[in-house]
């Protein structure tokens, strides 16, 4: 007979991975240091934004700890479909009574709190998302179980294309299809998808309005329109190279108080200003332990829905690293996605504390029952 015991809260505490904790106190004291540092120069490195960033970070760390002791499998089966179902409404709620942040409507006023709802989802979609591709692993390249599967993220996705958020949109798509091909979809869907956009590209490219046509060009090449559309990648560039090796100091640099939301979008320039080459360097170097962190925890979890979670955990950060860094240096286009634990944003700091807390439940349970053989 086989017998099984679970592990006290306690126990769990003491199981928290440390390098990956460690990694995201030194994100977020990063972030901190930023927006303190420019207290004062300008209205987005405000005192209020400051406390907002602080009162965030601190209930990240208690959501983390509160999500690493419960069981991530318990709390699926028993929540996910109800968290899916919520995901959805919060989405579709923002579509109606949704504040407009530039071009798109994705943030819900709740009292004096704003808050952005498809940062939060993150957590639910790949809770659920992880199940489901688990239940079809054997299976996943069967028409049926592509079909679900392409519906499960296309309701998630679809709110927020039309929400006009195509930043966020691009994220979900990215760590979707990283997920999918780590849970074994066969890379000629991966050959075929790309060779139909390949192909497709030059007759869609003509039915673009002229401004999308521009808006793509100046986002790969900003020296095109420097006093307009590539203004603000090259100033954001300017603040980077302006940081040297070392930096101007946590109060100095000038180029970041002329970027529009150099305290979120902008973050890694405002950063790199201040700290240089040097910080800049460190900051990249911490995001990439964690990545490695994760997907060694993903290796050692003791299920495939805990290593789906992983997987799709670092698929967020890489994702958003490279994208943030790569327009922050006006290699890129801008098209608003937030640097992991450093840039401004309560919804932001939230659900990325709530992702690795996921990953911390995954790495805490994942020795979760001992096995005796009863010798009749």
């Amino acid at each position: 007979m086989v017998r099984s015991f679970g592990i006290s809260a306690r126990q769990r505490m003491r199981m928290i991975d440390p390098v990956l904790l460690i990694c995201t106190l030194i994100l977020t004291t990063m972030s901190l240091l930023t927006l303190g540092g420019g207290l004062g120069k300008m209205m987005d490195f405000s005192s209020s934004a400051f406390a907002v960033q602080v009162v965030s970070v601190i209930l990240g760390i208690i959501m983390m700890i509160i999500i690493t002791v419960a069981d991530y499998e318990e709390f699926i089966d028993k929540f996910g479909t109800i968290f899916y179902i919520i995901s959805i409404g919060m989405l579709a709620i923002t579509l109606v009574y949704g504040m407009s942040a530039g071009t798109n409507k994705s943030y819900l006023r709740i009292g004096p709190v704003g808050i952005q709802p498809s940062e939060f989802v993150k957590a639910a979609y790949i809770m659920t998302f992880s199940k489901h591709l688990a239940f079809v692993k054997d299976k996943i390249n069967n028409i049926k179980s592509l079909l679900g599967l392409a519906l499960h993220a296309g309701v998630i996705i679809g709110f927020i294309l039309i929400s006009g958020d195509l930043g966020v949109a691009l994220v979900y798509m990215g760590f979707t299809l990283i997920m999918l091909f780590c849970a074994g979809l066969s890379g000629w869907l991966f050959v075929a998808a790309g060779a139909v956009a390949l192909v497709g590209f030059p007759y869609i490219w003509p039915h673009l309005h002229s401004y999308q046509q521009q808006r793509i060009l100046v986002g790969f090449n900003p020296e095109l329109d420097p006093l307009d559309k590539g203004l603000q990648p090259l100033l954001s560039r300017q603040a980077v190279a302006n940081g040297g090796m070392w930096g101007q100091g946590v109060e100095g640099g000038s180029y970041y108080e002329r970027l529009f939301a150099s305290h979120t979008d902008f973050i890694f320039a405002s950063f790199c200003e201040k700290f240089g080459f040097v910080g800049g360097m460190i900051m990249i170097l911490t995001l990439t332990v964690m990545v490695v962190r994760i997907l060694m925890i993903a290796r050692q979890a003791r299920s495939l829905i805990g290593s789906y979670i992983c997987i799709g955990a670092a698929a967020i950060i890489i994702i958003q690293t490279l994208e943030n860094v790569g327009m922050c240096m006006a290699i890129l286009p801008v098209v608003g996605i937030t640097l992991p634990f450093m840039s401004y944003g309560g919804s932001s700091m939230l659900s990325m504390y709530m992702i690795i807390g996921l990953v911390q439940s995954v790495r805490a349970h994942r020795g979760k029952y001992f096995f005796e053989m009863d010798k009749e």
